[in-house]
């Protein structure tokens, strides 16, 4: 076979004079190229896949504001208060509310102040344990103008036209310690009446429920005085200077068992204490203590859990406009209505609950029985042990029939 090198030698160098393959400077981009494709590939795939399962927008409805409650307190020094706080605190959370506590100090123009504040926070529902019942109708005007609801906590508010009152029936307190005195004195007697603070309306109310349970019954209020504030010290020197102008009472009636507490030290001092029969109100640990130890004869018991439970329940059913009627019936204390008390300017809604008397006699059943009071605290200073067997012993003095007869 006859081969042309001439022409191979041509071909050679005509490829030689093509560019040659530039590996230092090409390979780099060939692999950059290389990545590229894929990264852009799936991008295509994913922006297609994103196409493929949009869904058309939707307008999704905004969540529900949170409910906002301002609670001013006259003060955490009787202990009741602050279990009301805790009970109505965590009921209005439970229910998607907020709550924003204040404590006065039993300062009246801080309470004031305090509400004015809740006005400027913008406040749903204002609940006020008030000072003086009768010195916020102004700044209650104001929340009302800024479409706020206020509620009368336990303590009626004179005079504002609050939107709700929410309490105990405190003219019931009175007559059942009124009924305890007269069965504690059924040949009457003579009484001190030592009572809270005079700017209270409870007081008032209290004080008209002894009234009528008192009358034609024997016994006789002589001598009666009042503890601004609730300031229990008070109780101790009303005491001491009912002793001075009136002499030894029979029995000694108290607004509440803080004022009890003092009273009660003041008899002491007399050698007086265990002697006199002592009522008040409120199953504060201190006074149920008292009564199984024999120095105080009742208690008024009031479910203070139930009745911030059922305020709390009650302002969220204000702030979302419900029936008051209908949501008293929800709230699930038994037996609660709406009914109606007039506050001066007319009558105006009102739920008040029952109170139950509190003696060593159901203080097992009312007291230990509920959770207000553990049995081991009740009973600290009492040996039952040994009360049971001093009960359970014979009475001795004579044989028994058998033993006579044989």
């Amino acid at each position: 076979m006859m081969v042309n090198m001439n022409a191979m030698n041509t071909s050679r160098t005509d490829d030689a004079k093509k560019p040659a393959l530039q590996v230092g400077k090409a390979a780099p981009a060939a692999h950059l190229l290389l990545l590229i494709l894929p990264l852009m590939a799936a991008l295509w795939l994913l922006s297609g896949c994103a196409r493929r399962t949009a869904e058309p927008e939707t307008e999704l409805p905004a969540q529900e504001a949170s409910i906002q409650i301002g609670l001013s307190f006259d003060s955490f020094v009787i202990e009741r208060w602050v279990r009301d706080r805790d009970a109505f605190v965590s009921t209005a959370q439970e229910l998607g509310a907020t709550v924003n506590v204040q404590n006065a100090n039993g300062d009246s123009q801080e309470q004031v102040s305090q509400i004015e504040y809740f006005i400027k926070k913008g406040m749903d529902v204002i609940v006020i344990i008030a000072i003086d019942s009768e010195s916020l109708v102004d700044v209650i005007a104001q929340a009302h103008a800024a479409g706020i609801k206020v509620i009368s906590y336990d303590r009626l508010i004179l005079g504002a036209g609050t939107d709700l009152y929410i309490s105990f029936d405190n003219e019931a307190v009175g007559r059942l310690m009124g009924e305890a005195l007269i069965e504690a004195l059924p040949d009457g007697g003579r009484i001190f009446a030592i009572y809270g603070s005079p700017s209270d309306n409870n007081v008032t109310q209290v004080q008209e429920g002894l009234y009528a349970a008192l009358e034609n019954s024997g016994i006789e209020i002589v001598y009666e005085n009042w503890c601004d504030n609730w300031l229990a010290e008070l109780a101790f020197d009303a005491v001491n200077e009912g002793l001075v102008s009136a002499g030894e009472p029979d029995a000694l009636m108290c607004g509440n068992d803080d004022l009890a507490s003092q009273a009660i030290k003041a008899l002491a001092e007399h050698r007086l204490a265990g002697t006199i029969p002592v009522v008040a109100q409120d199953a504060e640990l201190s006074a149920c203590q008292r009564i199984v130890e024999g120095t105080q004869t009742m208690t008024v018991y009031k479910s203070v859990e139930e009745e911030a439970r059922t305020a709390a329940r009650l302002a969220v059913a204000l702030a979302r406009g419900e029936d008051m009627a209908e949501a008293a019936a929800a709230s699930g204390t038994s037996n609660l209505q709406v009914t109606t008390i007039d506050d001066g300017t007319g009558a105006i809604p009102a739920v008040c609950i029952q109170p139950v008397v509190v003696t060593a006699e159901n203080m097992d059943e009312v007291i230990i029985g509920s959770g207000f009071h553990r049995s081991e605290d009740v009973y600290l200073n009492v040996d039952r042990d040994n009360e049971a067997a001093n009960e359970s012993e014979p009475e001795s003095g004579g044989e028994s029939t058998t033993d006579q007869a044989s």
